[in-house]
């Protein structure tokens, strides 16, 4: 059975191997970026507001946002009030789809936007149980390879190596260094 307890340092690098689908769409996970509570670059950490209310909800639930008002961005509530970002999938299901949600076959899960809509994610499902429809999980098999590294697109707590992902996949957003 999947473990979706504990804070977000927790969660993001026990997710690297287990399958999203969303509406039957989707992959493997395989790179995450976790944010916790005191952590300056978490949207929870000035406390709560109507744009992250979802992180102030119960754990192992949606929280969906606008990236620089263009592209959704889909994170999995942790334990308190972190989330986990899900950057990158290796696409596996529904691949047509995808490339149609996309616009072409080109990188169609690597990085947060292109990951949200190549699986029709959008604000809609914010706050939504990510134990229901339409989201389906299955358990990783085996032990993956984590990597780890500093996250990506922040100005705050650049340093800290809350990124983790899948070594040597070719479906992450960005190579660690």
């Amino acid at each position: 059975m999947i473990q979706f307890e504990g804070d977000a340092l927790a969660l993001a690098p026990r997710l690297i191997g287990v399958t999203l689908l969303v509406d039957g769409v989707g992959g493997l996970i395989v790179e995450t970026e976790a944010y916790r509570r005191d952590d300056p670059a978490s949207h929870s950490f000035t406390g709560p507001t109507p744009r992250n209310a979802a992180m102030f909800g119960r754990p192992f639930h949606a929280y969906v946002y606008r990236s620089y008002g263009l592209h959704w961005c889909f994170n999995i509530v942790a334990e308190d009030h972190g989330a986990v970002l899900i950057r990158a999938l290796a696409p596996l299901v529904g691949l047509e789809r995808m490339v149609a949600r996309r616009g072409g076959p080109a990188v169609l899960c690597a990085g947060p936007g292109r990951l949200t809509q190549a699986l029709a994610i959008t604000g809609a499902l914010d706050g939504a149980p990510l134990d229901l429809p339409p989201f389906d999980w299955r358990e990783r098999e085996g032990v993956p390879d984590i990597v780890t590294g500093p996250r990506i697109g922040i100005s705050k707590a650049v340093a800290e190596p809350w990124r983790f992902g899948l070594r040597g996949s070719p479906f992450l957003s960005r190579c660690f260094p």
